[in-house]
């Protein structure tokens, strides 16, 4: 007898049982489900949410190793200097700078996968529903948002408050108004907030006895945006560093044109809104555009703590902090986000508007994405409202003036008798 058969015996054997939906879920991981249906009308599809969820994976893994290349380079930077030769072979694309990266970032996706998951098994079987795969993705973003040397209790405490507070008390996926990575990212950023921005984020590990520490903000490592609220006006780090990301950050956020990528094959699946996507950097440069005007109108001086970033081409803020990372990959959430089509484009020009404008005003903290992200997600659903109700009154309105015209000879002899 096969595996395959053993499970399915197996499955036979919990059917109807409270611990069904926890062997369920481990059955249709490995196998497709072999339960038709036979009435009702349904759609056939090629995709279904675990696809979904793993094409959205997929997008996130390019980000995911290089960030790995990424945490080791910038601990050898921290050690040893700037190469004043870069070479992307002998000094980024290094099996010493990936083990780095892999043992520290690796603890961090297992703790994220493990007590996510176990909360979910844990609700499922509670709850006598089938395990639901909403949280493959949020397992995968949480530790590609959080400084990578966190303390893993603190990040499996947040965990668990995000899956149960940001998703399950709502009804489960797709029930949920917040987005459940960013419910974890903003209960850590408030809940141990030395650990997320203060003097307790150690921007590069330790080699040797070697340390070397900064104040950063988690969701893009932040030394970039850190340094110029600090009132520094000369960026140390090449737009080609940005782009590429050979700058310090949280995982999975410094490289700009991954980033890009995985935005460009999520629009290719049909998986992200490209409305969203593209209202959000509109957003994003008129209020960049917004903050250089004042400074070129000489509206602010130079000794002012919001002087640098809004003096700060308004372009580059794509290119720095966790702005095109939360753009691509947590704005779009389709369950958090708006619905229609008009609203996407609100929602996503309200997100990048106001990320930059939190990036500006708050120098002790110079991100603002992911709080914009979930404000908007709040307001989301009242977006669509009014979307849908002006809909309505437009078209009540056309027809109002409309005429109608009778469609068949009967109906139009009607009409000259009721003229005469």
């Amino acid at each position: 007898m096969g595996l395959k058969e053993k499970l399915h015996k197996t499955k036979l054997k919990y059917q109807g049982k409270k611990m069904a939906p926890a062997f369920n879920a481990i059955h249709t991981f490995l196998y497709a489900p072999n339960e038709t249906t036979h009435s009702g009308s349904h759609v056939r599809g090629a995709d279904d949410l675990k696809r979904t969820m793993n094409t959205v994976i997929m997008a996130l893994v390019p980000c995911l190793l290089f960030g790995m290349f990424n945490t080791g380079y910038q601990q050898d930077i921290a050690i040893n200097g700037a190469p004043e030769a870069f070479s992307l072979m002998e000094h980024f694309l290094t099996w010493d700078n990936f083990w780095l990266g892999l043992i520290t970032i690796l603890p961090l996706v297992v703790v994220s996968y493990g007590v996510g998951l176990a909360v979910e098994f844990v609700f499922a079987v509670i709850k006598g529903h089938e395990v639901e795969e909403g949280y493959l993705v949020t397992g995968m973003l949480v530790p590609l948002i959080v400084p990578v040397d966190i303390p893993l209790w603190m990040l499996a405490v947040a965990v668990v408050f995000g899956v149960v507070i940001g998703k399950e008390v709502f009804g489960g996926t797709g029930m949920n108004i917040l987005n459940p990575a960013l419910t974890i990212r903003a209960f850590l950023f408030f809940a141990y907030p030395t650990w997320m921005s203060g003097d307790k984020v150690w921007v590069h590990g330790a080699v040797d006895g070697v340390t070397k520490s900064g104040t950063t903000d988690a969701i893009s490592g932040e030394t970039v945006l850190g340094y110029l609220a600090q009132g520094n006006t000369e960026m140390s780090y090449s737009l080609s560093d940005m782009f590429f990301g050979f700058i310090p950050g949280s995982v999975g956020e410094t490289s700009t044109l991954l980033i890009l990528l995985g935005g460009l094959f999520l629009i290719f699946s049909k998986i992200a809104s490209w409305r969203i996507m593209v209202s959000a950097v509109i957003g994003a440069l008129a209020m960049g555009l917004i903050f250089n005007g004042v400074v070129t109108a000489g509206w602010i001086p130079e000794y002012s703590k919001f002087y640098s970033l809004m003096n700060f081409e308004f372009w580059q803020h794509l290119l720095v902090g966790g702005l095109a990372f939360g753009i691509v990959y947590m704005a779009t959430d389709p369950v958090t986000g708006s619905q229609t089509n008009r609203g996407k484009w609100i929602y996503g020009f309200l997100i990048g508007f106001l990320s930059v404008m939190i990036r500006v005003f708050n120098p002790g903290y110079p991100e603002g994405v992911f709080l914009a992200i979930l404000l908007m997600n709040v307001f989301a659903p009242t977006i669509d409202h009014y979307v849908v109700r002006g809909n309505i009154k437009r078209r009540m309105k056309r027809l109002k003036n409309a005429t109608i015209y009778p469609k068949t000879s009967g109906e139009v002899e009607a009409l000259k008798t009721e003229t005469v």
